[in-house]
């Protein structure tokens, strides 16, 4: 049985945050020496809303705009599309891949209902600019009060 001693800079806090570390990447699946981590949600995005509609962004660098497919179903937006792999030339050695590559799919519900006719997108330096209105019937209408 191994056993530590504190001191010279070692602190039993440190060791617990240690041990809490190590169990997270136990947790998480992804064994600590195995060089990776987690990949986060791809294509990394930005949503803003206001009474109007919603504006998304999405990174999505090295991606030919046709290849990426926009759908509206009432409330939810999907992205889908192909992020091409880099070529790895002859002799050489991948040691760490964090870019994703390969097709990817990434759905979210908006906190209202949208005009799909009226959804425009442009795509600028690898970055997916989508503006989706919000439905008429589904937005705030001010009711007058009447005086009596």
């Amino acid at each position: 049985m191994l056993t530590r001693r504190f001191g010279r800079g070692l602190s039993p806090w440190r060791e617990m945050e240690r041990l809490q570390r190590d169990m997270n990447r136990l947790v998480s699946g992804t064994p600590r020496w195995s060089g990776l981590s987690p990949a986060p949600c791809y294509p990394a995005m930005n949503v803003w809303t206001n009474q109007d509609g919603a504006v998304v962004t999405a990174e999505l660098p090295g991606v030919n705009p046709e290849d990426i497919d926009i759908s509206v179903q009432n409330d939810t937006l999907t992205l889908r599309g192909d992020q091409p792999s880099d070529e790895v030339q002859e002799g050489m050695t991948l040691h760490r891949q964090e870019r994703k590559c390969g097709n990817f799919t990434r759905s979210f519900q908006l906190p209202f209902q949208v005009e799909p006719g009226k959804v425009e997108a442009s795509y600028e330096r690898g970055i997916l600019n989508v503006f989706l209105p919000r439905a008429e019937a589904d937005k705030p209408k001010k009711i007058a009060i009447q005086a009596g």
